[in-house]
Parts: structure tokens; C-alpha cells; sequence
């Protein structure tokens, strides 16, 4: 009897559990395309240092294409806030030459900005 009643125990948070990923998703989704730290919905924030640099970045970009770079060195905080799917990337040259990896929608990564002369927006 008791190992039933466990089992059933089980299920049910089972159950619940798979309720809360359902409800959480579609709200998690809403949330990576608004403004957030700062950076608005549809932006590519850098914030100095590795941190959110209290909802201020240094920098905002918009528009598809290459973006120089200049004095920025050291570690900061690249945030990808862009719809969709649109990605970033940083590049060791100017204009957009000797690109590096991806950051996806929604992600954000801490970087040593010192070898990159350049970032680039994609769709």
C-alpha cells in the first residue's frame, strides 16, 4: 500500500512539474525579445567589464552589417538582445574581417574585447 501511495506521490509531481515548464516557456520567450539590462529589444548591448554595469551599456547597436571598434580593451559583456534568431559575432579586423563564433538571440557572453576591432549583426 505504501509503495503505491509513493508512486502515485510521484506522478503527481511528475504532472505538476511538466505543468510549470509548459506555463514558464511562452513567458520566457516574451521576455528575451523585450528591453532588458538596459539593451532594448532588437539591439546588440556591450557593457564594460563582466557584469551589467547597472542596466547602462556603453554601446548599442542596431543595424545589420560591421560595426568598428576603438579603445575598447580588456573583458566586457556582449549581450545579443535581437528577434529573430539574429546573431553576433566578433572579429579580430576591421569592417568585419577574421570573424569569430556566433552569439545567439538571447545570449550573452564575457570577452576579452582587446583583439576584436570589429562586431557584426546578422539575421
Amino acid at each position: 500500500m505504501r509503495k503505491i501511495k509513493m508512486m502515485r506521490t510521484a506522478a503527481a509531481l511528475a504532472l505538476a512539474a511538466g505543468a510549470i515548464t509548459t506555463v514558464t516557456a511562452p513567458q520566457a520567450q516574451a521576455a528575451a525579445t523585450a528591453a532588458s539590462h538596459g539593451c532594448p529589444s532588437g539591439y546588440v548591448c556591450m557593457y564594460p567589464g563582466a557584469g551589467w554595469n547597472n542596466d547602462r551599456p556603453t554601446h548599442k547597436w542596431y543595424t545589420y552589417g560591421a560595426h568598428n571598434l576603438s579603445n575598447v580593451y580588456g573583458v566586457h559583456r556582449l549581450f545579443n538582445n535581437q528577434t529573430g534568431g539574429a546573431t553576433a559575432r566578433t572579429c579580430t579586423g576591421y569592417n568585419g574581417t577574421g570573424c569569430q563564433g556566433y552569439l545567439g538571440a538571447g545570449w550573452y557572453i564575457d570577452k576579452n574585447m582587446t583583439p576584436i576591432n570589429s562586431i557584426t549583426l546578422q539575421p
